[in-house]
């Protein structure tokens, strides 16, 4: 596509108008929503093989796979479900569907990755940084393709694109209050290094998501 003709003012002056949002094709989300789930699903595989925890409806999951006979991606799907409404409400159809298709996506390899993978030792406070980095790696590109893992995500998307907040440090917030929530389940040490986690996860977002900064859609 051609660069747009320069403008020419009144005082001589060349004015070259800035390029509007480019539309990204049916290609270019699939392709970015498949990325996004191996991302997410090895970012939670990391958190949950160190046994530890994280924000939102995904930290929810995790924690209940402790109590619970239910797996990470049985738990994962059934919380977000109630989001549905209000992601269709709040953010559209195209935003719904390309959500709860990431969700599903996520759910299934997480559940699977120890068919492909295997972890003999992983670093408790490795798995928190690397985890959390995975996950706001694929969060990141969820959110440039107008898509989210469900939860807190919608709220946090609808705040910044709505009210300015931005997303990165509404989940901060968030994240480690359902984190430090987990001390009545899990020892002190656990809930530090989900912390750091959370931190991790929530500093990709907020350095890297700014509102005007990317122009597609």
């Amino acid at each position: 596509m051609s660069a747009p003709a320069p403008l020419e003012t009144s005082d001589s002056i060349t004015v070259t108008p800035i390029p509007g949002p480019v539309r990204h094709s049916w290609f270019e989300d699939a392709q970015a929503l498949f990325t996004a789930a191996l991302f997410v699903s090895l970012g939670y595989g990391l958190l949950k093989q160190a046994h530890l925890l994280s924000g939102g409806t995904a930290g929810m999951a995790l924690l209940l796979t402790r109590l619970t006979p239910f797996s990470f991606g049985q738990l994962f799907v059934a919380l977000n479900l109630p989001f549905f409404w209000l992601a269709v409400r709040q953010m559209g159809w195209a935003f719904t569907v390309k959500t709860f298709l990431t969700i599903g996506a996520v759910s299934l390899a997480a559940d699977r990755l120890q068919l492909v993978m295997a972890f003999e030792r992983v670093e408790p406070l490795y798995a928190a940084v690397m985890g959390g980095s995975c996950i706001g790696i694929g969060l990141l590109i969820l959110f440039r393709h107008q898509a989210c893992l469900g939860g807190l995500n919608v709220l946090a998307i609808w705040l910044q694109e709505r009210r300015g907040v931005r997303a990165g440090v509404f989940q901060l917030v968030v994240d480690s209050l359902v984190v430090v929530a987990s001390l009545f389940v899990v020892p002190p040490t656990t809930v530090l290094l989900s912390v750091v986690g959370a931190v991790t996860l929530n500093m990709v977002l907020a350095v890297n998501h700014r509102p005007g900064r990317y122009l597609g859609t």
